[in-house]
């Protein structure tokens, strides 16, 4: 290929290797021999060059089941993959991590990647502690832990909540409850302030509070707490949408309608919300910008090139039938 080129085999590994020293037609010429003989880089022999594994890890320290069950997760990892497929690196997936981390620390520290994306993180969770100094983290939201030194992109959630639960507020409801994200997250945590600011603020009562987990399952059963409560209700704001779709069967199961009985608005804006009868309010989350913004730092923070710190993405509410 060299040959072909006209070049030196060390001018073509850089050429490939993509180094900013080698003249761009010089460039030219062994990315127009590549082509013409469909050569692949050997990633082994490429490794030992640039002392890189050419691949990340995503870590999400959830179970198999609720990872393959939340289209969240689909909707990251396919932002990660389109950003990263462009430049060569490889994604690799460690899921429900928590059941041993201490073997997953080894994994990643075993050279086997060069950095690592964290995806659901919980307050509790150890597998990605203390790798800091060993390898460059980017997390999916603020981190509870290391908040002020650590690299992530997140979603303004709390400002997110608020607008949704305003928009219940401007509907001319009065006893807005909320199904609310696990309170050892980010996302849960802060979603909850949002409701309770917009409510407090309105003078509106905000007690009518129940914790669920993220998951349709959760949804149904934090409902039918909910309305066992015999208080009244007139709107629902679901920390995502899956719980919404649960909270739905529910408000079905008890004879009752949305949105004339109870206004509903979820967050996350995912393809459930548009298939959900009525189709459901929500507040839009990128989730698949955020999982290509997450892939872009981290390739910068191992390739020493500058990077923010800290990126937010903003939400905006879409308005359908449920409230």
């Amino acid at each position: 290929m060299a040959t072909l080129a006209g070049v030196s085999r060390a001018t073509a590994s850089r050429a490939i290797n993509g180094a900013t020293t080698v003249d761009p037609d010089l460039v030219a010429a062994v990315n127009k021999a590549v082509s013409a003989l469909n050569y692949v880089p050997n990633r082994a022999a490429r490794s030992l060059v640039t002392k890189r594994a050419q691949a990340v890890t995503l870590v999400v320290p959830e179970s198999i089941k609720k990872v393959f069950a939340d289209p969240f997760f689909a909707s990251v990892v396919e932002g990660m993959s389109q950003y990263l497929s462009d430049i060569e690196y490889t994604l690799n997936m460690v899921i429900s991590s928590e059941t041993n981390p201490a073997q997953t620390r080894r994994y990643l520290l075993g050279s086997n990647v060069d950095g690592v994306l964290v995806v659901s993180h919980h307050m509790g969770d150890l597998s990605w502690t203390s790798l800091d100094s060993s390898l460059p983290i980017v997390f999916a939201g603020r981190p509870l832990i290391g908040e002020k030194t650590r690299h992530y992109i997140e979603v303004d959630n709390e400002q997110g909540a608020a607008r949704g639960t305003q928009h219940l507020v401007s509907r001319g409801r009065r006893n807005i409850a909320t199904i609310a994200g696990p309170q050892d997250m980010p996302p849960g945590i802060d979603r909850l302030r949002g409701w309770r600011r917009v409510l407090n603020e309105a003078g509106l009562p905000a007690s009518a509070v129940e914790i669920g987990d993220f998951t349709t399952a959760s949804g149904a059963v934090m409902m039918r707490r909910l309305l066992d409560r015999n208080e009244p209700i007139d709107g629902l704001f679901a920390a995502n949408d899956q719980m919404a779709a649960g909270a739905y069967s529910v408000i079905e199961e008890r004879g009752l309608r949305v949105p004339e009985d109870i206004a509903v608005v979820g967050f996350d804006d995912g393809e459930i919300a548009s298939s959900l009868v009525p189709a459901l309010t929500t507040v839009h989350h990128p989730i698949v910008q955020m999982g290509q913004r997450m892939a872009e730092m981290l390739i910068r923070l191992i390739e020493g090139k500058p990077t923010d710190r800290v990126l937010q993405l903003t939400t905006s509410l879409v308005i359908r039938d449920s409230a």
